[in-house]
């Protein structure tokens, strides 16, 4: 089937926090991590189904939902998984925060790589640890892109108090998509320093081409007592407002434990339409987001060559998953926060400042969007950049 993600959909108006929460009325929104796409018709097909019943009342997650979810992972990532394993919950970062919980006490520190998704900082400290940071090392050749220190990321795990590593896999926003050898030697660090990993793979499925996810508990030495994966459709099928997400845990002691904190945190019901969306994509969906990745890696290279011709002193970081495109800025002369609040202000452009990232001299953009939008908003940046 053909899908046109070159369709333009009117979204301001629809309460809707990427376009609404501004009131530039000529604003194009490149920040929060959601897409301007339709829905795959699947889903959208099956919301309106349970839309015509008219009752909307408290749901049973059915077996339905557990077969989908199984299954996809089996199909797609060939990664086996039982039923008992996943428990749901609303959100990814919900599900991040009841895991660490759960993991921890308070005072301990939990292991994070900047940069790194905003929320971790919170999760993290909401829950009484502290954060650890191992930074990732830039390098510049032949794409400028990241690599694990692994000196430093040994020496932090080493550390008495550091008992979780939460890891973004892939990674936003670096861009990477973590390879398998990358990832077994985390697991192998890990496990000699006795660091559990919770694994956010919320951005599984939106991987370019050349490159291929893995799940971080089905590499090899992945041990079911270490690691716990958190997950959603959300981000890649663009449900996020539906609000449902998976932990994924083989370990029995961790899952209760766990359950405990989702109940604790009261985090443990979902609405009616949500696991609907999530069996559709699961069952219906693939060659829906497999399209997705394509129109979305054709964004890449246009706003790459965008960048080339327009403006070759930034640096624009390899993108290997995700839909957010890491840029350094330091040419610009400008901090980031600068920068974003000037391209807002005069291009009407609004995109990421890497400090809520934990790294200066760096924007986000969001390319999950129309060409011709996304080629505007560039266009209107460059403008800014140029005076």
């Amino acid at each position: 089937m053909k899908y046109d993600f070159d369709k333009i959909i009117e979204r301001r108006g629809s309460n809707c926090v990427k376009w609404d929460e501004t009131t530039i009325d000529d604003i194009i929104p490149l920040w929060v991590a959601d897409m301007d796409f339709e829905a795959a018709p699947a889903i959208r097909e099956a919301l309106r189904k349970r839309v015509e019943h008219g009752v909307f009342g408290y749901a049973i997650v059915q077996d339905s939902y557990y077969d989908a979810v199984v299954r996809w992972f089996s199909r797609r990532h060939q990664w086996t998984i039982q039923r008992e394993w996943i428990q749901y919950t609303t959100g990814v970062v919900p599900a991040v925060s009841a895991v660490i919980k759960a993991l921890t006490m308070p005072g301990e520190r939990v292991l994070i790589q900047t940069p790194v998704y905003n929320c971790f900082f919170s999760s993290i400290r909401n829950n009484g640890c502290e954060v650890a940071i191992s930074p990732l090392r830039a390098t510049q050749s032949p794409t400028p892109t990241y690599e694990v220190d692994w000196d430093d990321f040994e020496r932090k795990c080493a550390d008495e108090k550091t008992t979780v590593f939460l890891l973004c896999n892939p990674h936003n926003p670096a861009g990477r998509v973590w390879t398998r050898e990358e990832l077994e030697h985390m697991n192998d660090i890990c496990v000699r320093h006795g660091v559990r990993v919770i694994s956010d793979e919320i951005h599984c499925e939106l991987v370019m081409p050349g490159h291929r996810f893995t799940p971080f508990a089905a590499v090899s030495g992945a041990c079911s007592a270490n690691c716990v994966t958190c997950g959603s459709p959300s981000k890649s099928f663009n449900t996020a407002g539906l609000q449902m997400a998976n932990i994924i845990c083989e370990d029995a002691e961790m899952r209760r434990r766990i359950d405990r904190a989702i109940n604790i945190n009261e985090i443990c019901d979902v609405n009616p339409f949500a696991p609907l969306a999530v069996e559709a994509a699961y069952n219906e969906c693939e060659d829906w987001i497999d399209a997705l990745n394509e129109y979305l890696w054709g964004n890449y290279q246009a706003l790459c060559a965008f960048f080339a011709e327009n403006l070759p002193t930034l640096r624009v970081f390899q993108l290997e998953g995700t839909y957010l495109v890491w840029v350094d800025i330091a040419a610009t002369g400008l901090s980031a926060d600068a920068l974003t609040e000037k391209l807002l202000n005069e291009g009407h452009v609004w995109v990421n400042s890497g400090t809520m990232y934990g790294s200066e001299g760096f924007i986000r953009i969001n390319i999950a969007t129309q060409r011709s939008r996304l080629m505007e908003g560039l266009r209107r940046m460059a403008k800014v950049i140029k005076k």
